[in-house]
């Protein structure tokens, strides 16, 4: 979605929103990357693809991260995280995800914030997925999630601020 140029984009309904395993936040480069940018996109030189990787590939890898174990606290983490941006429901909540929270993450990011934690800790050269792990998900898994009401809007608080605040 680009936040721009709306015509013909449409926000995706929250149901929708929850499929997407995470959303990455990429601000502007900074002046020596735009400049490598330029220089590498205006040029005359072709560039040429090659595979690096079969379907095959990625399905292998999806398995492995599977099969990494996660801690108990990890996924205890990771459902308390969850379960806490949701405003009405068991009382997990803290006041102000009910304050600023209209819809909270459902099961789904229970489920992406385990296994992106499985897949940070074998890409750190880890075998197991700690908290940590976990922590460092949280914003790309959580953000997209959490749908915040008028008043945090009016408040200028995003996503990632509650998430943060969850996070301490």
């Amino acid at each position: 979605e680009n936040p721009i140029e709306q015509e013909g984009t449409y926000p995706l309904p929250e149901a929708q929103l929850d499929r997407f395993f995470l959303q990455v936040a990429i601000g502007y480069p900074s002046a020596q990357e735009e400049r490598r940018i330029v220089l590498e996109t205006t040029g005359a030189r072709k560039v040429e693809l090659q595979k690096v990787l079969s379907a095959q590939d990625v399905l292998g890898f999806q398995e492995l991260v599977r099969r990494v174990p996660a801690s108990d606290s990890a996924v205890d983490l990771a459902v308390r995280l969850s379960r806490q941006t949701r405003p009405s429901g068991d009382g997990a909540a803290p006041e102000f995800v009910k304050k600023w929270v209209s819809w909270g993450a459902g099961p789904r990011a229970s489920q992406a914030l385990t296994l992106g934690a499985k897949a940070r800790a074998i890409l750190s050269g880890r075998l197991a997925a700690g908290e940590e792990d976990v922590r460092a998900v949280a914003k790309p898994v959580l953000r997209h999630r959490v749908l915040l009401n008028f008043q945090a809007e009016a408040e200028g608080v995003r996503p990632d601020d509650l998430i943060e605040r969850l996070l301490s």
